[in-house]
């Protein structure tokens, strides 16, 4: 259905020049034929002048039906090849579409473009500005907010039970799990993890003495005194006491030196033992299988949410704070590190390029259907709002040309 376009003050005032402008060349128009008219059949010097009042209403004639053959049929009469735009308006998107492809969007154009820009110079020092940054994070703050509000619970749960949970229960995780504890153990990563361990059962042992005698005192026989029971709790608990503190301070203690030796042959087995790989994805379906994963999950991420939105809601927060000054110290650096920027620019050339290459035809597509929407007439109006009144000047040239062209041949006339 042909779209009928809106007409705004800047093309309001453009009829008005348009108008102007229609004005002045038929102005001469006429004052050709007023002087054409009062110098027919006269002699002498007359005869100049009317052979340029001729020639110049030639001239303006024949620019006036140039110019409007562009928009209308002159005069209203279905003269071939006239009212070219209204008519030809599918190919003057076509022609506009292919023009703009090959112009201005090819790939080596858009790299010259992005390279002259200096886009990560320019980006550097607008983020140098801590008030820019500050802006960019508070704007990308109400981005996520708005975002994560509209994720609920229900959309969670719903991701986790029929996307995660049937692709990790289907994806076999032995190897893939194998591996990364071999690289765990290789590099020693999992040792801070064993010495936070030692040290706050350590400490749960030294303040909590009462609860392990309690615990021991109930596994004693019924009929051992109750003095014999107090002496071997009291010594289970310095002996374990003891033996964490041993373990906490000795590196090399055989039993670190074992649970390495543990972790490393459950590495291996997990990755090429068939009975371990078995046993392993059993657990892994029971695991994934229990109601508490999607409930767990759910609980994760509504608490995950709720202190993503305290921090994206308070200006002063450390995330916020940090966020800001992160962007700052970013720009300070494009500014100063060339390498980088080169790097960048190079990344933005093909990232521009890519997407010219891939989807440039496309996007052009958008003029040419943008044209074939619009309803003929009114097409050929609002083109003729934008570069009439510069082709009124061929008019008025016209006139002023074909008057001088007439005048020469007169003279040339004569002379002969």
């Amino acid at each position: 259905m042909p779209v009928r376009l809106r007409e705004s003050p800047a093309d309001v005032e453009r009829r008005r020049g348009l108008r102007r402008m229609r004005t002045i060349a038929l102005a001469l128009l006429l004052a050709a034929a007023v002087v054409y008219v009062a110098t027919l059949d006269r002699g002498g010097a007359w005869g100049y002048v009317n052979a340029t009042a001729e020639a110049a209403m030639v001239g303006a004639i024949a620019d006036w039906f140039a110019v409007t053959a562009l928009f209308r049929h002159p005069l209203g009469l279905p003269i071939p090849h006239t009212a070219i735009i209204p008519t030809r308006k599918r190919l003057l998107g076509e022609g506009l579409r292919d023009f703009v492809t090959d112009n201005f969007l090819s790939e080596d154009v858009v790299r010259d473009r992005v390279d002259r820009a200096q886009v990560s110079m320019r980006a550097g020092r607008w983020l140098a500005d801590e008030a820019h940054s500050t802006l960019v994070v508070r704007e990308t703050s109400r981005m996520l907010r708005h975002g994560l509000t509209r994720i609920g619970d229900d959309d969670v749960a719903a991701l986790v039970t029929e996307e995660l949970l049937p692709r990790l229960a289907d994806e076999p995780l032995s190897e893939v799990v194998g591996r990364l504890l071999q690289e765990v153990v290789i590099d020693g990563a999992h040792h801070g993890l064993v010495d936070l361990t030692l040290i706050e059962a350590h400490r749960w042992l030294e303040g909590n003495a009462e609860t392990v005698m309690a615990v021991v005192g109930e596994r004693a026989p019924w009929w051992t005194p109750q003095w014999i029971d107090e002496t071997v709790a009291r010594r289970v608990h310095r002996e374990a006491v003891e033996w964490v503190r041993d373990i906490r301070d000795e590196p090399g203690h055989p039993a670190r030196v074992a649970l390495d030796r543990l972790l490393g042959e459950l590495a291996q087995d997990l990755q090429h033992d068939p009975e371990t790989i078995e046993r392993a994805e059993r657990l892994k379906h029971r695991l994934l299988a229990a109601p508490q994963v999607v409930t767990t999950a759910a609980a994760l991420w509504t608490a995950v949410r709720r202190a993503l939105l305290v921090s994206l809601d308070d200006p002063d927060s450390v995330v916020r704070t940090r966020a800001v000054a992160a962007l700052t110290d970013f720009g300070r650096r494009l500014g100063t590190d060339e390498a980088l920027r080169v790097r960048l620019d190079g990344w933005a050339g093909d990232f521009a390029a890519y997407v010219v290459t891939t989807y440039g035809a496309e996007m052009a597509t958008v003029i040419s259907d943008t044209v074939d929407r619009w309803d003929g007439d009114e097409a050929a109006r609002r083109i003729e709002l934008h570069v009439g009144r510069d082709l009124q000047f061929i008019r008025i040239n016209g006139t002023l040309v074909g008057g001088l062209a007439g005048l020469v041949i007169h003279a040339v006339a004569e002379l002969l």
